[in-house]
């Protein structure tokens, strides 16, 4: 039992310390990194229990992974090349304290994509699945498609 509490107080530190240095984006980034693993298995899940899983296909999810990888780098470099902007040229001020907007929105599109995904290989396995479930995460994900157009939207027509 004794055990267990350290386990439980080094968890709680580890928690504690790693919120302290990343806040709520380190936890977005490890919720995609945990998402992007399951959609992964259960991908390859679907695959095998439909007798189609090759290793050329895992490959290609491999690729596919690490493209949203870049593309997540590529917008928090972003984030930061607007921030450094924000911060050298005083002509360039927004009337808010820019603490970073591309790749958190990036991030949570990300989320959604990859949960509708492994909502479809579990129907792909057999699991039962609500319909609401599906048409919420589509939703969810054309909100974000919808917020993201329009930030270009506003910035083109003002």
């Amino acid at each position: 039992m004794e055990l267990i509490e350290r386990w439980k107080g080094v968890f709680a530190a580890v928690v504690g310390v790693l919120t302290g240095l990343w806040g709520w984006m380190g936890w977005l980034v490890i919720g995609w990194v945990a998402v992007m693993g399951l959609d992964y298995v259960t991908g390859s899940a679907a695959a095998a229990k439909q007798g189609l899983w090759s290793s050329t296909k895992a490959k290609e999810g491999i690729w596919h992974k690490t493209g949203m990888i870049v593309v997540v780098v590529v917008a928090a470099g972003a984030d930061i090349l607007v921030a450094l902007v924000l911060e050298r040229l005083p002509a360039a001020a927004l009337p808010f304290e820019y603490g970073g907007l591309i790749c958190p929105v990036v991030l949570v599109w990300y989320v959604v994509s990859e949960l509708g995904s492994i909502t479809e290989n579990a129907v792909d396995m057999g699991a039962p699945v609500p319909s609401w479930l599906t048409k919420l995460l589509l939703v969810s994900r054309q909100a974000i498609d919808r917020a993201g157009e329009g930030l270009i939207e506003d910035e083109e027509n003002g």
